[in-house]
């Protein structure tokens, strides 16, 4: 079996696409179409349904996916233990965040580590509703839930808290927001419910009741950059508004508690790569803790 083929196999089978899959492997379409057939025939069983908009795995292609990615898993184990000797940080580290701590922290943060190791490629990604770690669709993930299956490398990384903030400009053309009541017909700057993907998401509720005016944002920047620039109330996250000297926190009886989960693949979080950024992750949080909390 030739090992080319079923990498290239593992890439169609994870974008579930061919097309996608030779943009990431950047080879031709063709090539990648002609690796998997040729992988199949070797094999004399059919790896994948192809369909006009991507392919399913058959059980054969499951089977070969778990095998695959075990053999992928040893590779870079060994990749790892043969180079950890040299100095230089090598390779590519998928990190996956949740749109808060990604922009308002990790952007910031992991931009530097990458400066500092030029042979090290960083992709900070927004965290999907689901993803797959065994599956190399990040290598890191940070969770706003702490994970209750899979085998995985947990930690808690830090509680957070969000507050009631609008900004000075909209408090002098509006009026002072002194307790919750005052709130009654105010717009309200919020998440789409539709895209909460996580119970921790759920804190607007609370206030939700006093505004009924709603401007309902799909990101965390959109509802920052919205209630910045002086239209309207919202619960931000304290570690981003502090950035914002424009922005007052009002309510200060109203705060809410959260927090963020780190995890990592057994199979890749000794790679060392892997292991520094994780390892630089949780050294960077730990510094700036306080930042975290609202005081």
């Amino acid at each position: 079996m030739d090992w080319e083929s079923v990498r290239i196999f593992l890439e169609v089978a994870r974008a579930g696409q061919f097309l996608k899959a030779a943009k990431h492997l950047r080879l031709n379409h063709a090539t990648v179409a002609r690796q998997v057939t040729a992988l199949e025939r070797s094999l004399n069983v059919k790896l994948l349904e192809r369909h006009t908009s991507g392919c399913v795995l058959t059980a054969a292609g499951d089977a070969l996916v778990v095998a695959a990615e075990r053999a992928e898993s040893e590779l870079l184990k060994v990749g790892a233990s043969i180079g950890g000797a040299a100095e230089a940080i090598t390779g590519t580290v998928r990190v996956g965040a949740p749109d808060g701590l990604g922009n308002y922290f990790l952007a910031d943060q992991l931009g530097a580590l990458a400066a500092r190791h030029p042979r090290l490629i960083i992709q900070l990604v927004p965290l999907p509703r689901t993803f797959s770690l065994s599956r190399r669709e990040a290598d890191i993930a940070i969770t706003l839930d702490r994970p209750k299956q899979g085998r995985l490398i947990l930690s808690k990384l830090t509680d957070y808290t969000l507050s009631v903030y609008a900004a000075k400009s909209y408090l002098v053309r509006e009026g002072q927001i002194e307790k919750q009541s005052d709130l009654t017909g105010r717009l309200f700057v919020t998440h789409v419910e539709d895209f909460a993907y996580s119970r921790a998401l759920d804190y607007a509720s609370a206030l939700g009741r006093l505004m009924s005016r709603r401007y309902e944002c799909g990101s965390v920047v959109a509802q920052m950059e919205t209630v910045r620039s002086g239209h309207g109330i919202g619960i931000l996250h304290d570690y981003a508004a502090r950035r914002y000297p424009e922005l007052q926190r009002l309510l200060p009886d109203v705060r809410f508690v959260r927090s963020y989960w780190l995890t990592s693949h057994p199979d890749t979080h000794d790679v060392r790569r892997v292991r520094e950024v994780h390892r630089f992750i949780v050294a960077s949080v730990k510094s700036y803790r306080p930042s975290f909390d609202a005081h």
